[in-house]
């Protein structure tokens, strides 16, 4: 490990991994580059090449002496029609169309095929469809229980299983579906880091997926994907119910006017800083990056300012996935992020600093603490904040207060460790078990001077929960001068 790592960027890249980024030469230079997040997206590809690129994501980190978390994307219940008959169909404004469930038309109109009966039962009169990402746009005229029949307002070319997304409709649909269940099974056999759950409605979504990753005798962190509008009524709940969240502006932007998704993504963004839960801004933030190896002034416009909002990470999806330039998307994100964070304390007003004199009990002891320990350390001009932790608790309430003092995560957890892959400013390294506070010390610095991040001298503020091992509470706090207790 080397010794700049405690310096390098404080955002963290999440990188989708496909068809350009599944081989070990490329994925260990997308590493090198700045990759912290392996995103695995369960819409495309197959289990086996899933199970395959895992492997070799966890084998790689490790000889690169590298944490890379892995999170599993499960498709949810995304509407799509069927096989269209003389591919490609061309639609034209003004003409009636019918989606019907078994591809014929009661009334002998032109047809679509729709094998989705639950997403057609919910659909009522004059409700938009919007098919192809957006490209060709819809309004029923009638619906029954087997078909719609449908004013084409925005033509276009249609081709087999493209998306239909009701923006303004309630749908009743499970938010798990069965190819999610047999995704999700094989994510926690693959030990995922994450699960990120496709089109939320509210934080009973987020309940279901809960059971169900227990029922199955797993462990993972849930990631919630904002991208439908009931989401955005129940954002606070659904972040409380979130290990973390992410800002998915594609679907987000289908959903609602397009020009509205910078002022939810700045909300979203804010809620989620000050409950302490990693956010992830993803969608389109690199896109010219999948065919040309720089990125337009706008795009680096947009993954700045999403730094400086408050992103915990900046995602990347088919610049990665399926495009020309993989390693230097990745590249061209950790650039950005080095660029932003140099101003990003000027730029955060003292106002923003999270406080919540609200709160009480084990919270507000935790809090206090957070933030006296950044402040101390940033008074001494400490070499690292040190947090000690098994459930990741503290490290992300010190994370929260965005100090400019480096974060390391000390802690015996793996599956700690490799979580905290996804929280702003955090290096996390792995230490043996402990049994006393004076052994704990020698053990955290110990770890730290071995992985050359600290030297004999260096002053450190750590932090912990103390009994440790009982999550939830932070209510330690020393400072301590590298090699004056002997421990070296």
């Amino acid at each position: 490990m080397s010794p700049s790592r405690i310096a390098t960027k404080r955002t963290k890249i999440v990188a989708t991994l496909g068809p350009s980024s599944h081989d070990e030469p490329t994925i260990r230079r997308m590493i090198r580059a700045g990759m912290d997040v392996a995103r695995i997206n369960f819409s495309h590809g197959d289990q086996q090449a899933h199970g395959e690129t895992i492997a070799l994501v966890r084998r790689i980190a490790y000889e690169e002496g590298a944490v890379v978390a892995i999170m599993c994307d499960i498709q949810g219940p995304k509407i799509r029609i069927g096989k269209v008959p003389n591919e490609p169909l061309l639609l034209a404004q003004g003409e009636q169309i019918t989606l019907a469930l078994n591809g014929a038309s009661e009334n002998g109109e032109r047809v679509i095929p729709l094998p989705h009966p639950e997403f057609i039962q919910d659909i009522k009169p004059d409700t938009h469809l919007l098919l192809d990402d957006g490209q060709i746009e819809l309004v029923v005229r009638k619906a029954t229980d087997k078909e719609l029949v449908c004013e084409v307002l925005v033509g276009g070319s249609l081709s087999s299983r493209k998306g239909v997304m009701a923006p303004n409709a309630r749908l009743s649909l499970s938010a798990i579906t069965e190819k999610d269940r047999e995704d999700i099974t094989f994510a926690l056999a693959q030990n995922t880091d994450y699960i990120a759950m496709s089109f939320v409605r509210s934080e009973n979504d987020i309940r279901e997926l809960r059971w169900l990753v227990k029922h199955l005798g797993g462990n993972t962190g849930v990631v919630a994907k904002i991208e439908k509008h009931e989401a955005l009524e129940n954002i606070a709940a659904i972040i409380e119910a979130s290990d973390a969240v992410m800002v998915a502006r594609g679907d987000l932007g289908l959903e609602i006017p397009p020009q509205e998704v910078p002022r939810y993504q700045k909300e979203i963004i804010r809620q989620c800083n000050a409950a302490g839960k990693p956010v992830i801004t993803a969608t389109q933030m690199l896109s010219s990056m999948v065919d040309n190896p720089r990125p337009t002034r706008a795009e680096a416009s947009d993954v700045y300012n999403a730094i400086l909002d408050g992103s915990d990470a900046v995602m990347l999806s088919n610049e990665t996935a399926s495009g020309h330039y993989p390693v230097e998307a990745v590249d061209m994100m950790a650039h950005i992020a080095t660029i932003a964070e140099e101003g990003f304390w000027a730029n955060r007003p003292q106002e923003r600093r999270v406080h919540t004199p609200d709160v009480k009990g084990r919270e507000a002891i935790s809090d206090a603490v957070a933030q006296a320990a950044c402040e101390i350390a940033e008074a001494l001009s400490a070499k690292a904040l040190v947090t000690l932790t098994l459930t990741g608790y503290t490290t992300r309430r010190v994370a929260k207060e965005r100090p400019r003092t480096p974060i390391l995560c000390i802690t015996p957890n793996e599956t700690t460790l490799r979580r905290m892959a996804l929280t702003w400013g955090v290096l996390p390294l792995l230490i043996p078990q402990f049994n006393t506070m004076d052994e704990m010390t020698n053990v955290v610095v110990r770890t730290a001077y071995d992985a050359k991040l600290v030297e004999r001298g260096d002053s450190l503020v750590l932090i912990a929960g103390v009994p440790f091992g009982v999550g939830g509470q932070t209510n330690f706090l020393k400072i301590h001068i590298v090699g004056e207790l002997g421990e070296l």
